[in-house]
């Protein structure tokens, strides 16, 4: 299972440790990743996702899953939130 959000695209960073004798070592900065399920209003039902702690704030501040998924772009999410989004879209067509 690869450290990407599925939402935002925020992947693992590289840098460096940094001793008190300013010796560098690599390392890795992974992203906060969380197992969740987020409500879709227009689906009526949950969509299990695995995401970065900030895409889960934005997903709030946004207004929601579907709010999100129509701003987002779709270079930047997985094929399964890419999935979602274009099913949230074709029941929103089929509702107006």
């Amino acid at each position: 299972m690869s450290r990407v959000c599925e939402l935002t695209g925020k992947g693992p960073m590289t840098g460096n440790n940094v001793s008190h004798a300013n010796n560098k070592t690599k390392r890795r900065f992974l992203p906060n990743l969380n197992d969740v399920t987020l409500q879709s209003e227009t689906l009526g039902r949950g969509v299990k996702l695995r995401i970065s702690a900030h895409a889960l704030r934005s997903v709030d501040h946004r207004g929601g899953l579907d709010a999100f998924l129509a701003k987002a772009k779709d270079a930047d999410l997985s094929a399964n939130a890419l999935k979602v989004k274009k099913e949230i879209a074709k029941a929103q067509t089929a509702q107006a």
